[in-house]
């Protein structure tokens, strides 16, 4: 398999595990729903952790940069697929232009 794919994939599974531990502690402290959902979010959350450690990226700091554009644009689908939110021509417009760093600190092979 294709390095920036699995680079793309682990992204994309660390930020689910991410934005659902999070979705889950906000359902808890703001929704009222049990405890089990924040206990079940800070599993996620942990297991985001580890996901994001398995990056075949030697930098920590590039990992997380990257990841962070990724992050930006798996939170508006989280909004749209999940919530029913729908986000603007800036949130989309802010999301490429994030995903496109992404694609600049990683794609390029450093030998």
């Amino acid at each position: 398999m294709p390095k920036l794919l699995i680079i793309g994939g682990l992204f994309v599974l660390a930020g689910l595990c991410e934005i659902g531990g999070g979705y889950l502690i906000w359902g808890w402290l703001r929704q009222d729903k049990p405890l089990a959902w924040a206990l079940l979010g800070a599993v996620l959350l942990a297991l985001y952790g580890v996901i994001a450690a398995l990056q075949p990226i030697d930098a920590f700091g590039r990992v997380y940069a990257a990841y962070g554009g990724v992050f930006i644009a798996l939170a508006l689908g989280w909004g749209v697929l999940v919530e029913g939110w729908r986000p603007d021509r800036y949130d989309v417009l802010g999301a490429a232009i994030a995903v496109l760093g992404v694609l600049v600190m990683v794609a390029p092979s450093r030998g």
